[in-house]
């Protein structure tokens, strides 16, 4: 049974490096070639961008955008330390000049 494990190992991991290993300096080289990858770069925008506009649209839709004056003032609300303000900022003699 482990020989058999082992074979079909060996043969997934050659079916996956073989194709890779022949096929890596294969460019065609033509006036169409240099547009393929603009083509993918604007397929996928349009995707990714289709994506986005349902998400949108969903979210407006299920009320995520109203008042959106009282959902930004939730966070000013909690109050927590000022961890960036150093000490001697706080001093008043530096702004007594």
């Amino acid at each position: 049974m482990r020989r058999l494990f082992r074979s079909i190992a060996i043969a997934a991991i050659a079916a996956l490096v073989v194709p890779a290993a022949a096929f890596a300096h294969e460019a065609p080289e033509s006036s169409q070639s240099r547009w393929v990858m603009v083509d993918w770069m604007l397929e996928a925008f349009f995707v990714f961008a289709g994506f986005a506009l349902v998400g949108f649209i969903w979210a407006w839709k299920a009320g995520h955008f109203h008042d959106l004056e009282q959902q930004a003032a939730i966070p000013l609300g909690i109050e927590e330390p000022d961890y960036y303000t150093p000490e001697w900022a706080y001093d008043e003699e530096e702004w007594d000049e």
